[in-house]
């Protein structure tokens, strides 16, 4: 057993300004492409909405794909419902979806697919498990030309063993979100940052040889834009975002009036609520239920998130996330962070 290892989460780090000779935050490229195969899906912004009962349904899915981004409609529902809410979806290129590994998810990823589902989410805590071999393989054999989203891993040793199995992106993280209670309920994680770091390592090694290196998705823990220009330097291609787009207009679920001030419905997939609506009893608790400020519409969170992401890689002088990689970081006391905070000094 390793317990001398310190591992970096978001607030440990700082990127490091560099020279720019950028004028206009308008040179900016922030887009992504992902390949398999002859497939290949562009995206404008590195952003997908992650699949929780109370963040993607189509409304969603719809908005963010006009942004440039990408929305995975989650599983928690039935097998006819998250059909009819995938072919709400209006790009085809972008007909996404989550499932599970265990009961009756052949079937319900046998009927999304007849829907004309293009990408899949294996969407488990645990993504580094032996039923999510069995169904990596099982969509790979079945369906080849399906694009494969699997996780959450936290180490580098997981990442290649989905990326071997035929993972075609691998979500990094393991009990880092903000309504998640993993470590504590478990004991067990790695923040995501460190994921990403270790991630990335393992794929330059693995490209290096010529093998299948997934892409990596930062899912968990993103609290800000500063935390996803960090996650985008250290190597994610792309970040799934929760609690940033919760309480936006999209968002599934009805606007509540809590002491006059305007709130929706926010919920971890393992809290005990949620559990009783999806599945009608819980058994292991490990996340919670909240409610949070209504935020408008997903445009304008969008829209000010990338406008902060394309400022934070002119900082780095990156013309685009390629460049991005090239970053500097620096560890930072908690002074240092205490100071980066707003703060007034009165004498």
């Amino acid at each position: 057993m390793n317990n001398n290892n310190k591992v970096l989460s978001f607030d440990d780090i700082l990127l490091v300004p560099q020279y720019s000779d950028i004028r206009s935050r308008s040179e900016i490229d922030t887009s992504v492409k992902l390949k398999k195969n002859n497939i290949e899906i562009n995206l404008d912004i590195p952003i997908i909405s992650s699949p929780m009962s109370t963040v993607t349904e189509a409304y969603m899915c719809n908005a963010i794909n006009s942004l440039g981004g990408m929305g995975i409609i989650h599983r928690y529902n039935t097998i006819t419902f998250q059909k009819k809410l995938v072919s709400y979806i209006y790009n085809n290129n972008l007909k996404s979806a989550a499932i599970g590994v265990t009961g009756d998810f052949k079937e319900r990823l046998s009927e999304l697919v007849s829907e004309g589902l293009s990408i899949v989410c294996i969407d488990v805590a645990h993504g580094d498990h032996i039923l999510v071999k069995e169904g990596i393989e099982y969509i790979s054999n079945k369906y080849p030309n399906l694009f494969i989203i699997a996780g959450n891993v936290a180490t580098a040793s997981a990442y290649e063993r989905l990326s071997e199995w035929g993972a075609d992106a691998v979500r990094a993280s393991v009990g880092s979100g903000s309504i998640c209670t993993t470590r504590i309920q478990t004991g067990h994680g790695i923040p995501t940052l460190q994921a990403i770091i270790d991630c990335n390592s393992k794929r330059k090694e693995l490209l290096l040889e010529n093998k299948k290196a997934a892409y990596i998705i930062a899912d968990g823990g993103i609290k800000n834009s500063g935390d996803i220009v960090k996650s985008l330097a250290l190597g994610a291609d792309l970040v799934m975002l929760g609690s940033m787009l919760s309480g936006t207009k999209e968002t599934p679920g009805k606007i509540i009036s809590n002491e006059g001030k305007k709130m929706k419905k926010y919920s971890g997939m393992a809290s005990k609520s949620a559990q009783k609506v999806w599945r009608g009893s819980y058994s292991s608790i490990e996340g919670v239920s909240t409610q949070v400020p209504y935020k408008g519409t997903i445009s304008k969170v969008v829209n000010e998130i990338m406008s902060n992401v394309r400022s934070g890689m002119s900082y780095s002088g990156a013309r685009n996330l390629c460049e991005l990689r090239e970053a500097q970081f620096v560890l930072q006391t908690q002074n240092a962070h205490s100071e980066g905070q707003p703060h007034i000094y009165r004498k």
